[in-house]
């Protein structure tokens, strides 16, 4: 299901990533923000190569039971692209 990443304090949304049930449990045991990659086919630890961590703060499902709110203490960038964010890039909406 799709997680979408919060940052605790600022309340920026950080990034989109993906988690399953293992995902999940591995994610509220450690502490550590933990997701599926659907390209790689494989979990990975956010920060487990670049440094950048997060450490979970909280964790939550939405009403319909298929989107997770995970709120984070971000160390570093939270995009692969360096930037802080994943969602720099503006699109003009018509007026």
């Amino acid at each position: 299901m799709p997680a979408v990443v919060q940052e605790h304090g600022t309340g920026q949304v950080l990034m989109l990533a993906w988690m399953d049930d293992e995902a999940l449990h591995r994610t509220l045991t450690t502490g550590r923000a933990t997701y599926w990659s659907r390209s790689r086919n494989e979990y990975w630890v956010k920060g487990e190569t670049s440094g950048h961590v997060q450490h979970v703060r909280s964790v939550a499902i939405d009403c319909d039971g298929d989107t997770l709110l995970v709120t984070v203490e971000q160390t570093g960038a939270a995009c692969h692209t360096g930037n802080h964010t994943c969602f720099y890039t503006d699109l003009k909406v018509a007026r």
